[in-house]
């Protein structure tokens, strides 16, 4: 095996361990306090909990990828999160366990994983030629899907065995191997800077993040339909659940069942797009999945029976990787090295923010009309969005890959 392929298959197996870990969690505190409190309101603190401090750290994540060893970032992050969720564990052991414990525990592991997430980002380019780099991302959507796929079960699994602590013991042990992995078997470059001095401030490197963003239409423009299609995404990502706690009764083998279908639907959507690639422009390929997700949120608003339910639901899945996917390897392609960790901070700060803030709309709204409402509404405007979207100049002539020459991570990384 190749140089670049042995490392990428070290980090993405790394990272997927401890994908596994987290998503055994986060199923976990999501169900309790769906189950526990069936409220709009209770879900959309949950969220904010678990989202907003990520859009809070996200401009200084972004700086400290540009600047610092990618591996180290990801596996003090990595701990501080494992961390975490063993004192939730020993606290709920001990046995005490108000809501409030657990919207700390959020807060926390949503300021790891926004430190992680721009390095992870930023990293993979550096271990993979850009001319596979569609393939990896998709290969690696693909097995993100499958854990998410196993994740619920698992979680249910435990759930009905056990308590919900013992499913945070599982995430320490895999964060643990997956550090380990990282730490001893990893090899990667630390990022250079080329004419950049290191000595300027945090404060210094962040402004030249927002202004490399601000002054490139491309991406600006990009960012802009992104956040306005994360916000009216909030309903069709969080209150699923409860709508399905409130129709079709509050069992966790239906929460399971929705989880289970959206992920074999992403399984396969992620193996169609690493295999196929999507169209030659990304932003065409980009329109499609946003349309057709607009109009799978608005089926899921208007469909009264359990199992065409999660049929809709699998099709959402196999749909979403051809947005997410070309997503992020446009930014790889299109943005400089030095830049990369930045401009994925900010693509966090968007995710974080738009989506809680979507919640402290349509949350409440959820406790006064039917969610089927909010569904079919947002659905259509999600439609609409990617139809601009697909119609923008600017974007469709930044769609196209670059000419590929000479990668460099095709060469030795420990030469």
């Amino acid at each position: 095996m190749d140089t670049w392929q042995r490392r990428t298959a070290l980090f993405i197996g790394s990272q997927s361990l401890s994908l596994f870990g987290s998503s055994l969690v986060q199923y976990a505190i999501s169900w309790y306090i769906t189950l526990e409190t069936q409220s709009g309101s209770m879900m959309t603190i949950a969220i904010i909990c678990a989202m907003f401090p990520t859009f809070l750290i996200s401009p200084f994540a972004g700086v400290w990828a540009d600047r610092f060893d990618r591996k180290k970032i990801i596996i003090l992050s990595d701990a501080a999160i494992a961390l975490t969720t063993l004192i939730a564990a020993l606290v709920f052991i001990a046995g005490y366990r108000p809501y409030w414990i657990l919207f700390a525990a959020l807060v926390i592991r949503a300021l790891g994983a926004g430190i992680q997430t721009p390095a992870v980002s930023a990293l993979l380019p550096s271990l993979v030629p850009l001319d596979k780099l569609m393939r990896v991302n998709g290969i690696f959507g693909s097995l993100q899907s499958f854990i998410m796929l196993i994740s619920p079960m698992a979680s249910a699994a435990l759930l009905s065995l056990a308590s919900i602590e013992a499913i945070f013991f599982v995430d320490v042990v895999t964060a643990f191997f997956a550090i380990v992995i990282l730490a001893f078997f990893l090899r990667v470059p630390v990022p250079s800077s080329p004419g950049q001095k290191r000595e300027l401030s945090y404060f210094h490197d962040m402004k030249a993040g927002f202004l490399y963003v601000a002054e490139h239409p491309f991406i600006k423009r990009f960012f802009l339909f992104t956040a306005a299609y994360f916000f009216f995404c909030a309903p069709v990502s969080f209150l699923t659940p409860l709508q399905v706690t409130r129709n079709f009764g509050p069992d966790v083998w239906r929460l399971t069942a929705i989880e289970v279908a959206f992920s074999v639907g992403m399984i396969a959507g992620g193996a169609v797009i690493a295999a196929w690639g999507g169209f030659k422009n990304r932003i065409y390929t980009m329109t499609f999945s946003a349309f057709l997700m607009g109009v799978f949120t608005v089926a899921l608003g208007v469909i009264p029976w359990f199992v065409p339910y999660c049929a809709v639901m699998v099709l959402f899945g196999f749909i979403m990787p051809a947005l997410n996917t070309p997503a992020t390897v446009v930014l790889q392609e299109k943005v400089e090295e030095v830049f990369l960790g930045r401009v994925f901070g900010v693509m966090t700060m968007i995710s974080t923010v738009m989506m809680p803030l979507g919640m402290v709309i349509f949350g409440p709204m959820a406790d006064r009309i039917r969610i089927e409402y909010l569904l079919i509404g947002s659905g259509i405007i999600l439609s609409l969005l990617s139809l601009l979207m697909g119609s923008n100049t600017t974007l469709v002539r930044e769609g196209l890959p670059p000419v590929l020459k000479d990668s460099p991570a095709t060469v030795d990384l420990e030469g």
